[in-house]
């Protein structure tokens, strides 16, 4: 196993383009935030919120995101929306991450004072505050701060979600809740990209997130291809709790940039269209089409250990056949308080399990960079990939990291 020091972990740039917003608050700010809004959280003590809600394991998915119903509760407001998303940058920064693409679903905190305009203005503000304050006096040798947000249409809801889709269902009430998911998505897509286009916020990407078993992507074939015809880039939750087939309707009928998770990219057992009748070359095919086209994969080890019962350990996470097929991928954390976890634990975890050689890792690095979806114009955006790279190289040398020590 490749040994790298933990003063380079901690000091190379990082990226993190899988965050959820709602799953990455601070949890005294969670606590503060709640006791402020009168919102009865199951205890008013960081210990008793890790034992009851936010714990170091859970039994499956549906554990593991009760958590949101906390965290959605205090984030109905403005203040609320600036702060968290400031936190989040800053605690980003903290741990060496020079690009965050932060994602969340605005609909689950659109209210009838809320609309869409105002929930993204709140969180581009606190980033943006955020990116201001660690730039400030940064050496110019050195990467700067950015970031983008990438909003999430929802695979399934119910009024209950928020207000928003309360009031929509209600509207909708003899409508098929397909048809009603779909115009949710659609009305979502059409807002993201007049924003991107009319004002300064930093709309980057377009996501699908949810339960994916019974929820099929290709729902919202017409919303992502209104996405890809106003040249949004597109990235699918696919992969993470459903097989390979979720993967190809994300990557063929979605026009997916990237792959949010990916875990179950290889399992056979999990193909289910007998359509299928060689599992393993349409796996092979799939594999080899992602490895072609560069479709980066998102992948959440600890997330990914929390809510797949199947998986026992990080060592049994495909991240190893991804890094063998060469494949184009990039650590991130999913949810920092709700996996307890971040862009440095994860690398750690990845180093600690894989034999990860010293050109494969500043790959792994720098896929982050190229892959994402930076608001920068093209040229600009090779010209702050170039100065991570050189910066990256510099920190090699100056540990020790490099082709010799593997």
């Amino acid at each position: 196993m490749t040994h790298y020091p933990d003063a380079f972990i901690s000091a190379i740039p990082k990226t993190d383009l899988h965050v959820h917003l709602d799953g990455s608050l601070r949890l005294p700010t969670l606590i503060e935030l709640a006791r402020e809004r009168r919102v009865t959280l199951p205890s008013e003590t960081e210990e008793g919120m890790n034992e009851l809600v936010f714990k170091p394991a859970y039994r499956n998915l549906d554990e593991y995101l009760q958590g949101f119903a906390w965290t959605l509760r205090v984030m109905q407001d403005t203040e609320s929306l600036e702060r968290t998303a400031r936190e989040l940058a800053l605690d980003n920064w903290a741990e060496g991450v020079r690009y965050l693409e932060v994602r969340f679903a605005p609909q689950l905190h659109m209210s009838h004072d809320l609309d869409f305009a105002a929930v993204m203005g709140a969180v581009d503000r606190g980033l943006r505050g955020a990116r201001a304050e660690v730039n400030r006096g940064l050496p110019d040798d050195e990467p700067p701060f950015d970031y983008g947000i990438i909003v999430c249409a929802m695979r399934f809801f119910t009024g209950g979600f928020s207000s928003y889709y309360a009031d929509l269902c209600r509207t909708l009430s003899f409508s098929d809740p397909v048809d009603v998911i779909r115009v949710a998505s659609l009305e979502l897509a059409r807002a993201a990209v007049h924003l991107r286009d009319e004002t300064d916020v930093q709309v980057v990407g377009f996501d699908l997130a949810g339960s994916e078993y019974g929820y099929p992507a290709d729902e919202h074939l017409e919303v992502y291809e209104y996405v890809h015809r106003n040249f949004m880039r597109k990235t699918v939750h696919a992969g993470e709790a459903y097989g390979p087939e979720s993967i190809f309707q994300a990557i063929a009928k979605l026009h997916a940039d990237r792959i949010g998770h990916g875990l179950h990219l290889f399992d056979e057992d999990m193909i289910r269209s007998e359509s299928v009748r060689d599992r393993k070359a349409y796996i092979k095919n799939l594999v080899n089409y992602i490895a072609e086209n560069r479709t980066t994969i998102e992948v959440c080890l600890t997330s990914n250990l929390q809510t797949s019962p199947a998986l026992k350990r990080i060592g049994d996470h495909s991240l190893k056949k991804m890094l063998d097929h060469r494949l184009s991928v990039t650590l991130c954390t999913d949810n920092r308080l709700v996996s307890h976890t971040t862009v440095t634990h994860e690398l750690e975890l990845a180093l600690a399990a894989f034999d990860i050689p010293p050109d494969q890792l500043k790959d792994i690095i720098i896929y982050g960079f190229k892959r994402s979806f930076s608001h920068l114009p093209y040229p600009e955006k090779r010209k702050y990939v170039r100065r991570v790279i050189e910066y990256y190289e510099r920190l090699e040398r100056e540990h020790g990291v490099g082709a010799t020590s593997a």
